[in-house]
């Protein structure tokens, strides 16, 4: 364990910044995975902003990389042409 008091504090944020990433990351997924689970091409047109705005947030604030968000929100435009077809 650290034994100067900077080091102490250093524990603490990154613990703390890392529970919360966990958390803003396992919520995105959640997310993720409830919306590539819809059937109703109109429910997920109507979802799918709200869910980009979600990935966007995560990727400026450094959470997710940002290619990793293009790939995402790509993959979730995909997902709701196909449902249109």
């Amino acid at each position: 364990m650290a034994n100067h008091k900077s080091a102490l504090k250093r524990v603490r944020q990154s613990s703390a910044r890392r529970e919360r990433n966990r958390y803003y990351g396992k919520t995105m997924r959640n997310a993720v995975r409830n919306f590539r689970a819809l059937t109703d091409a109109s429910e997920a047109q109507n979802k799918l902003p709200e869910l980009n705005s979600i990935i966007d947030r995560l990727a400026s604030k450094g959470r997710i990389h940002k290619n990793k968000a293009a790939n995402l929100k790509s993959s979730l435009a995909q997902h709701v042409n196909t449902l249109a077809v």
